[in-house]
């Protein structure tokens, strides 16, 4: 099986042609630093790596036989959130931060994850809502942590590894 346990986020560890295979994954398992899935091409890996750093759509990670991989964001169900004034878009993203949801910024819209309690908090809040099949990449938070709480901790779950099938 191979192993992954390196970001290569820098120019020595990364060679700058395409990457050698694709790691695809949606939002919350580019958040788990132990995790067992497979390449787009089917071959088994093993994630293995350190804590802290979500991976963003376009990471190259470096595997332990010397190969990079490049990682994509999965198409994942996503509500696109549009407000009739920026003040009310402000007061929803005031309420999505109060409930710690992981919310993608961009410009005149939030996105977040599909969750029918959610949404009847915004359409209760005059948003208009449409519902995607999109990359998700919410913002990373104050402290550059995810939003939430951390079930990718040892602490919570012992260091757990993960296992995800990915989609043939």
């Amino acid at each position: 099986m191979l192993e992954i346990h390196t970001l290569a986020d820098a120019p020595a560890d990364a060679p700058a042609d395409t990457p050698a295979a694709w790691l695809e994954l949606p939002y919350d398992l580019r958040h788990k630093s132990r995790l067992r899935t497979r390449l787009a091409g089917g071959e088994e890996v093993m994630l293995m790596l350190p804590r802290g750093r979500p991976l963003k759509d376009g990471d190259r990670l470096l595997a332990t036989d010397g190969r990079v991989i490049g990682v994509v964001a999965a198409f994942e169900p996503i509500v696109q959130v549009d407000c009739a004034s920026p003040r009310e878009l402000a007061r929803a993203a005031y309420h999505l931060g109060n409930r710690h949801v992981a919310v993608e910024v961009g410009d005149g819209y939030l996105r977040i994850a599909a969750d029918h309690v959610i949404e009847n908090l915004l359409v209760g809040l005059g948003a208009r809502l449409q519902h995607l099949s999109a990359p998700f990449d919410p913002e990373g938070g104050a402290y550059g942590g995810r939003a939430g709480h951390g079930h990718d901790d040892a602490r919570v779950h012992g260091g757990r590894i993960h296992v995800h099938a990915s989609p043939a």
